[in-house]
């Protein structure tokens, strides 16, 4: 189950195609969704999570705790909307399209894909790019 939280945003996800996409993911990774939440913040409050649980103190996109058991991914995404906008307008993408790079980004991490060299980044971009393209196919 994917659940959707909202700390002090007014971005809100249309989450039902959101949901069957994320599942469609996982099932490509051969991999199913157990318990997974969603949530959307400002950049302070990822940050404070950043600097707590972290000791970075940077903002940043996204942070993933991972909690996933063998096949079943499991965790918490938490994304600052800022930081979305902001990487949108630097990319020249849509906002709705950067945030879902940056939920597929987190569900990838659950997979087990890294990002930390340059040769894990690149594989991470491929597959976030892989995954894009499913959100717009239809399975009937």
């Amino acid at each position: 189950m994917i659940n959707f939280f909202y700390e002090s945003v007014s971005t809100k996800i249309n989450e039902t195609p959101t949901v069957s996409w994320l599942n469609r993911v996982a099932v490509s990774e051969k991999k199913s969704i157990g318990e997974i939440s969603l949530i959307l913040c400002l950049d302070d409050y990822l940050l404070d999570i950043n600097q707590k649980y972290l000791n970075h103190d940077t903002y940043t996109d996204i942070i993933s705790f991972d909690n996933t058991m063998g096949n079943e991914l499991s965790g918490d995404i938490f994304i600052s909307v800022d930081r979305v906008k902001e990487n949108a307008e630097i990319f020249d993408m849509n906002f709705e399209e950067e945030l879902r790079r940056v939920m597929v980004h987190g569900l990838l991490h659950f997979c087990g894909y890294k990002d930390k060299t340059e040769d894990e980044k690149s594989v991470m971009r491929q597959k976030e790019n892989e995954k894009l393209k499913m959100f717009h196919v239809e399975h009937l």
